[in-house]
């Protein structure tokens, strides 16, 4: 006996496939509440939460990278943690129903796996608002700090990892975007080890299980009354919204850095030539160091580039933006820095880092404000 049948008849009977579906749900329903699931309690929205090891989570998530990748091993780890804490509602709940997030979704390179599977977890214990607060510091985060963290880097090292599958440092880079292909590639870019490489699999496991971590610190932190967000969104952000998102234009609505793909095109470079033949890549030690309250730094081009230069604090937070992912030509060029922040706040005093990618090249200097 032939049972297929059409789409066009599929869709004719849609309303009595509906209807049955809705009793079949409606009887399963009820002998949950009657009788419950083997191995299951009921629980209500938001699931409960208790203080998390986050080295702990760290170790989970990157170990769980291996087994069903980026998503399922951030959401994986956190659930683990609490399986451990708290049992039921977690030890029953299928955590495999993260997979589909790895790769940005199935390969499709949006956004990073881990950033959705911790912010799946953080939208489990927590009521909507509170979400929107703490997945927005998750990603600003993400956007501003350098990957893989030395923790993660060391804890490869001295082999807290189950899977030791690679146990060297790995070069770090700041991908300034929450998007996975934007942030495997400027990765790539910066260390010269291929996307396919075990290298950068293993950039990505450390990664989870860093993105896994903070969401437990800032779970933490907000379940003991003392979250404060730490992320400050670039100004550039707020430039190109004013307009696009607007009446002005009103053709955008994200928070994402614009100006990382698209370029700063309203703005003029307020960076001077003063030598168009180098040999080489280069960022100069800036001058004077120590300084008060300026500072000069010089970087060289042996071919034109797109250059991203900016100033960073000792927490790897962004300072101030030089060059916004700007195109170059060949030549030696100078920027000055007057010491403030994106906001035009001056910056305390304290040690900075001056950060150059410029296509493959990376590089960082160490300079500090005295006053």
């Amino acid at each position: 006996m032939n049972n297929a049948i059409t789409r066009k008849e599929f869709l004719t009977g849609s309303s009595k496939a509906v209807a049955a579906v809705a009793l079949g749900a409606g009887a399963m329903n009820l002998l949950t509440k009657s009788n419950g699931v083997a191995g299951m309690s009921a629980a209500t929205w938001p699931y409960p939460y208790q203080t998390l090891d986050v080295e702990k989570v760290r170790v989970y998530g990157h170990d769980a990278y291996y087994a069903k990748g980026c998503c399922y091993g951030a959401f994986h780890a956190l659930v683990q943690a609490l399986r451990e804490t708290i049992g039921e509602p977690y030890t029953s709940f299928p955590t495999e129903i993260m997979i589909f997030g790895s790769g940005g979704v199935a390969g499709w390179g949006t956004l990073c796996g881990a950033l959705n599977g911790a912010s799946a977890l953080i939208s489990l214990v927590c009521t909507q608002a509170r979400t929107s607060v703490l997945a927005n510091e998750l990603l600003g985060w993400y956007t501003q700090v350098k990957f893989p963290t030395d923790m993660s880097n060391q804890a490869a090292v001295d082999h807290k990892f189950t899977n030791t599958t690679y146990d060297k440092v790995l070069p770090q880079n700041i991908s300034g975007s929450v998007l996975c292909h934007v942030s495997n590639t400027e990765w790539v870019k910066a260390s010269t080890f291929a996307v396919g490489s075990t290298e950068r699999k293993e950039r990505c496991a450390r990664l989870t299980g860093d993105v896994a971590a903070y969401a437990a610190q800032i779970l933490n932190d907000e379940f003991q009354s003392k979250f404060a967000a730490l992320y400050v969104a670039p100004s550039t952000i707020a430039e190109c919204t004013g307009c696009h998102s607007t009446a002005v234009v009103s053709n955008v609505s994200a928070k994402m850095e614009c100006t990382q793909c698209h370029g700063s095109p309203h703005s003029a470079s307020a960076v001077a030539t003063i030598d168009e033949k180098p040999m080489t890549y280069r960022l100069e030690q800036n001058y004077p160091n120590p300084f008060n309250p300026s500072t000069r730094l010089t970087f060289s081009l042996p071919q034109r580039e797109t250059v991203d230069l900016a100033i960073y604090d000792v927490h790897g937070r962004l300072v101030k933006s030089l060059v916004e992912y700007q195109e170059h030509s060949a030549g030696t060029h100078i920027v000055d820095w007057d010491g403030t922040n994106n906001d035009g706040q001056h910056v305390a005093s304290g040690i900075y880092f001056s950060r150059m990618q410029a296509g493959a090249y990376s590089t960082t200097k160490k300079m500090s404000m005295i006053k």
